[in-house]
C-alpha cells in the first residue's frame, strides 16, 4: 500500500514544478514581447521620426530635443537620464519591475544606436526620408502609430522603456489615473521645452515644431490607451448547460481561471438547473468557446461585455481611503 503522507509529498513536487514552469514561461514571454515592442519602437522612431526632426515626448523625445540642437548623441542622453530615474524604479515599483527596466533601457540604448546606424544618409549627411519632402505629418501619423503600439506592447508585458514611463507607471500603480494621462502631463512639458532652444530657429518656426510636438503626444498616447484598454477588455459568460460540471472542470483545469455555479430556475421547464458565470478576458472567448461546443454543442450561452472587473487575475482597485483621524 501506498503511503498517504508520501502521495502528499508527491503531490506537492508536482504542484511545486508545474508552478515553477508557468514563472519561467510567463518570464520568458514577457521579455520576448519586450523585445518585439523595444524594436517596433526603435524602427518607428528612427525611420518616421528623427528624419524629419520630429519632437516627441518621454526621454527619447527629449533625448532628440537635445541631439536636434547641440548633435549630442541619442543614445547617450538617453542613458545618462535613465540611470538618474533608475532608484525612482527601485522604490516604487521593486525589483522585478526594475530587472526588466534595465533590460529595456541596455536593449533600447543599442537598437537605438543600431537603428541610426542601419538608416541610410542622404547627400547632405541626414537620414533619408522615407515618406519623401513635405510629409513630415504623415510621417508623424505612421511613426507616433507604432510608437504607440510597441509603448503597450512593452508596458502589458510588465516591462518599460525607462524615462517618464517609470514615472507613468509609478503612478498608474498607485492612482486610478492612466498611463496615457501620465505620459501627456511629462510629454507638456517636454516638447514645451523646444521654446527655450533658440537652435530651433524664429518663434514661429519653434511654435512649429512644439504644435508638431503636442500631435506626436495626443497620437502617441492615444494608441497606447487604445491597444492597452482592447488588451484589458474583460467579458462575462453566463452559461446554461446539463453538462455543466464537465465544463466548469474544463476550464478550470486547462485555462486555470476560477467558475462561479449559481443556482437557477426555469421558468418554462420549471426544472431547477445550475448556471455557469465566468469572468475572463476578451482574448480568452475564443478558447472558453471552444471547450463549450467540445463538450455541450447544444448549451446555451450568453457573453456580455463588462465595464470594469478588479480583483484578482484582474484589474487592482485604485481608489484613496480616507485616513482615520
Amino acid at each position: 500500500m501506498h503511503n498517504p503522507q508520501d502521495q502528499r509529498t508527491h503531490k506537492q513536487k508536482r504542484l511545486k514544478m508545474t508552478i515553477d514552469h508557468r514563472i519561467v514561461l510567463n518570464e520568458t514571454k514577457d521579455y520576448i514581447f519586450i523585445t518585439l515592442g523595444l524594436v517596433l519602437y526603435a524602427f518607428g522612431w528612427a525611420v518616421f521620426l528623427l528624419p524629419y526632426q520630429i519632437v516627441s515626448g518621454g526621454v527619447t523625445g527629449f533625448s532628440a530635443i537635445i541631439f536636434y540642437a547641440s548633435g549630442f548623441k541619442v543614445e547617450n542622453t538617453y542613458l545618462f537620464i535613465n540611470i538618474a530615474l533608475l532608484a525612482l524604479a527601485l522604490k516604487a515599483l521593486g525589483t522585478k519591475f526594475l530587472v526588466k527596466t534595465v533590460y529595456a533601457i541596455v536593449a533600447l540604448y543599442f537598437l537605438l544606436k543600431f537603428a541610426q546606424w542601419v538608416i541610410p544618409l542622404g547627400a547632405d549627411g541626414h537620414p533619408v526620408k522615407i515618406m519623401g519632402e513635405g510629409q513630415d505629418f504623415m510621417s508623424l501619423i505612421i511613426g507616433c502609430c507604432i510608437t504607440g503600439t510597441s509603448l503597450a506592447i512593452v508596458f502589458l508585458n510588465n516591462g518599460s522603456t525607462g524615462g517618464t514611463d517609470i514615472i507613468a507607471a509609478a503612478v498608474n500603480k498607485y492612482h486610478n489615473f492612466s498611463l496615457g494621462q501620465v505620459l501627456i502631463f511629462v510629454d507638456f512639458i517636454i516638447i514645451g521645452s523646444c521654446f527655450f532652444f533658440p537652435q530651433f530657429g524664429t518663434l514661429i518656426e519653434r511654435t512649429h515644431k512644439v504644435v508638431f510636438g503636442f500631435c506626436t503626444m495626443v497620437i502617441e498616447n492615444y494608441m497606447l490607451d487604445y491597444v492597452m484598454n482592447r488588451r484589458r477588455e474583460s467579458v462575462q459568460f453566463m452559461i446554461f448547460s446539463q453538462k455543466y460540471q464537465e465544463i466548469a472542470n474544463a476550464i478550470g483545469t486547462e485555462m486555470d481561471h476560477g467558475v462561479t455555479i449559481l443556482d437557477g430556475h426555469g421558468w418554462y421547464t420549471g426544472k431547477d438547473m445550475k448556471v455557469l458565470c465566468i469572468l475572463a478576458k476578451k482574448n480568452e472567448s475564443v478558447t472558453i468557446f471552444r471547450l463549450i461546443k467540445i463538450i455541450d454543442p447544444n448549451a446555451f450561452v450568453s457573453q456580455s461585455s463588462v465595464i470594469g472587473v478588479y480583483g484578482e487575475g484582474f484589474d487592482a482597485i485604485k481608489v484613496k481611503i480616507p485616513k482615520k483621524k
